[in-house]
């Protein structure tokens, strides 16, 4: 039998809470599980303010008042895809925590962990990241978000005083730039399309974070020649007599 989420009154719900839901029992023939599948789909189609219960019902082929079995607005699936992102989110961010290990480890740790998130549940992060605050529970959303960076600036700000990571970068600044590449995913990761698997993804996303792209040769500092350094100008370079 399928289950229904309804949230309580936003009012009574503190900033950057998570909304609590209760269950409620569904009509047979259309789990909730499948509901909300389609429902995100159209949203990140549309847009979540472009999109009415009327368009839902059609792409479900079921009628409105089925739908209100399930949940008692579109702003509860709205709740529910949001919270199937971000609590994904943060249970990697609880993971990590357990451990002792150095924090550029627990960082690389965090950054492999949502990149899984993103790829297995990526309609869902999709709509999160697209998410303008318009609604109660697209602020709440928003809240939550703002909380799960500032763990990633932590992260950040302690493996710099470690000495893991350059200091000459504020660490705010860091963290955006590490999970705007982490984020950029959605614009183009397909699952089914490409050959590429979660993991395989994750390594990449790390290898170049943490490691960088350029492969250093001999005599190379910082992305220059030591003559470069040095003034001296090297073969082909501008300036050369030849």
């Amino acid at each position: 039998m399928a289950q229904s989420l309804a949230r309580t009154d936003p009012s009574a719900t503190p900033q950057g809470a998570k909304q609590q839901v209760s269950p409620r029992r569904g009509r047979p023939g259309y789990d909730l599980e499948s509901l909300l599948a389609v429902a995100v789909t159209v949203f990140n189609e549309r847009g979540y303010d472009g999109t009415s219960m009327e368009d839902l019902s059609r792409r479900l082929g079921i009628s409105k008042s089925s739908i209100y079995y399930h949940v008692d607005s579109k702003e509860d699936l709205l709740a529910l895809a949001l919270d199937r992102a971000l609590d994904g989110l943060f249970r990697v961010a609880e993971d990590i925590e357990s451990g002792n290990d150095p924090a550029i480890v627990r960082l690389e740790r965090l950054v492999r962990g949502s990149v899984e998130v993103l790829a297995g549940r990526l309609p869902y992060v999709t709509l999160l990241l697209r998410a303008r605050g318009n609604t109660d529970t697209e602020r709440t959303a928003l809240a939550r978000r703002r909380e799960f960076d500032q763990i990633v600036a932590e992260l950040v700000a302690e493996a710099e005083q470690d000495g893991d990571i350059r200091p000459d970068v504020d660490p705010a600044i860091t963290a955006r730039l590490l999970f705007g590449l982490v984020n950029s995913l959605v614009e183009w990761y397909r699952p089914g399309r490409r050959a590429t698997s979660a993991t395989e993804l994750a390594d990449a996303v790390c290898a170049v974070a943490f490691d960088g792209l350029r492969i250093r040769r001999p005599g190379e500092v910082d992305g220059q020649t030591e003559s470069a350094r040095n003034g001296t100008p090297t073969r082909g370079a501008p300036g050369d007599s030849r």
